[in-house]
């Protein structure tokens, strides 16, 4: 993976030389914006950095492939980009090796990977990977418990307070709670230990 610059007096020129230069459409492309201050008798300039995402996905499949070899554990990857988040489907006969106690070798390998990209190229490029629909199947029973739990509050009008979780956890609760009527939710803590507590409201 290689990081491009590419400068101008604006975000838009500078991304019309990128794209000249490519031949790639916008979609195409991770970008970061930065700042340059000028000369004494130059205006500001915008530089940006650019990541083709093609070589990005590239990058994780050998990634993985290595990995893989290390392991001693043939993984195949299916490697696709949905709207900037690099979605990673591991296809192996071993998934039980791949996905760990809790999920916990699957987390290590995203992790490894996201840090990987962030090291080389400075990008910080959202990367989920699934083996088997662990991911899928455990969001699933998550979403199921949080509408449980919403029926209830609304049942009893009791406020319930979740367990910590992560952000995009966090999402899904606020989401999921914001559909029924008479519910709201709340955030409190800092991370790691930031949680929801779903609550009653009065019309």
């Amino acid at each position: 993976m290689k990081v491009l610059k590419y400068e101008g007096k604006t975000k838009e020129e500078a991304i019309n030389k990128c794209q000249k230069e490519l031949n790639k459409e916008i979609n195409e492309l991770y970008i970061i914006e930065k700042e340059q201050e000028g000369g004494l008798f130059k205006g500001k300039k915008v530089l940006i950095e650019v990541l083709v995402k093609e070589e990005v996905i590239k990058y994780i499949k050998d990634f993985i492939q290595n990995l893989g070899n290390l392991m001693e554990v043939q993984i195949n990857s299916e490697v696709r980009d949905v709207e900037d988040i690099i979605k990673v489907i591991l296809v192996t006969d071993k998934s039980a090796i791949i996905i760990g106690k809790d999920g916990r070798t699957l987390e290590a390998i995203q992790l490894l990977i996201r840090q990987s990209i962030r090291g080389l190229t400075g990008f910080n490029i959202k990367v989920n990977i699934d083996a088997s629909n662990y991911r899928k199947n455990k969001e699933r029973n998550f979403e199921y418990e949080v509408k449980k739990i919403a029926k209830d509050v609304l049942k009893t009008k009791i406020e319930v307070k979740l367990d910590s979780m992560n952000s995009y956890q966090r999402r899904i609760v606020h989401t999921i709670v914001s559909e029924f009527n008479n519910l709201e939710t709340v955030s409190v803590g800092e991370s790691p230990e930031r949680y929801v507590i779903i609550k009653y409201k009065e019309d």
